[in-house]
């Protein structure tokens, strides 16, 4: 039996102890302190990364990467992301750990009689796995994080322009925070389908939320109103700030045709 083959076989049978020496030599490196269960978890992960070294140990193509791996380093970007954690947390432990793995199987090489050489090819595997497992958390973190984003920004969306019920015959479409091509297109996609299924009569458009507008979101938003005109609903306005009202005079829109009230209230009272 070979040399390199004891050492793979010593891996294999010693898979916790390793990885617990392992965890406990980086954790003291960086000073850090672990909460509770994550020190086991850790310890969990490298007994799987060394499965995966004592795998590649025996192969004869230096650069073949378990697919096992790829998918440990992507649950490894889902735990930090399901945390709302930064990178960073990941990152920063890497070169410990080089440096850590280098210190232990060396002298664990030295202890099975390896040759220089040996132990070089060793560091060399271990160094590969891993680069893949860091490119792959990379890769694996900034998709799972712009999925993320994505869906805060589309329940951000959605409470930007929700539908308040007054009466059956009346709701308020509340518009809210910064409205741009987005949030009209979520108010033409959805909640104009909703306003219709209502078989309201009348829409009060609340602007007194909006923080800013510009001439191309002022024709969209009258898009919307003529849209729900032409389903014989009565549209009018409220909470217009000068501001606005100047944004919407600069950009020589006519409103003559939408009736405006200052607030919510006189608007209800002038359909009452």
């Amino acid at each position: 039996m070979s040399s390199m083959k004891n050492f793979s076989d010593h891996i294999n049978g010693n898979l916790l102890s390793l990885s617990t020496r392992i965890v406990e030599e980086v954790i003291s490196r960086l000073a850090i302190s672990l909460q509770p269960g994550e020190k086991e978890q850790a310890i969990d992960m490298y007994v799987q990364f060394l499965n995966y070294l004592a795998e590649v140990l025996d192969q004869d193509s230096e650069h073949r990467i378990p697919p096992a791996l790829i998918e440990w380093s992507r649950k490894n970007a889902e735990m930090v992301v399901a945390k709302s954690g930064k990178l960073s947390l990941i990152v920063v432990r890497y070169p410990p750990t080089r440096d850590v793995f280098t210190d232990v199987f060396t002298d664990l090489s030295e202890e099975f009689g390896l040759s220089v050489r040996q132990n070089a090819f060793i560091i060399k595997r271990i160094n590969n796995l891993l680069d893949a497992s860091l490119s792959e958390t990379f890769s694996a973190y900034e998709r799972l994080s712009e999925t993320k984003q994505e869906g805060v920004q589309k329940e951000l969306v959605k409470l930007s322009a929700p539908v308040v019920p007054i009466t059956d015959e009346i709701v308020v479409l509340p518009l809210i925070g910064f409205i741009d091509d987005m949030r009209v297109k979520h108010i033409m996609d959805n909640v104009i389908p909703e306003i219709a299924e209502k078989d309201v009569h009348h829409v009060i458009a609340d602007f007194s939320g909006i923080a800013t507008i510009n001439e191309h979101v002022v024709h969209a938003l009258l898009q919307i109103g003529g849209t729900l005109r032409l389903m014989g609903i009565h549209v009018v306005s409220a909470g217009l700030r000068p501001d606005l009202a100047q944004t919407i005079v600069n950009s020589n829109i006519d409103m003559s045709g939408i009736d405006s009230y200052a607030t919510v209230k006189q608007a209800l009272q002038s359909i009452s």
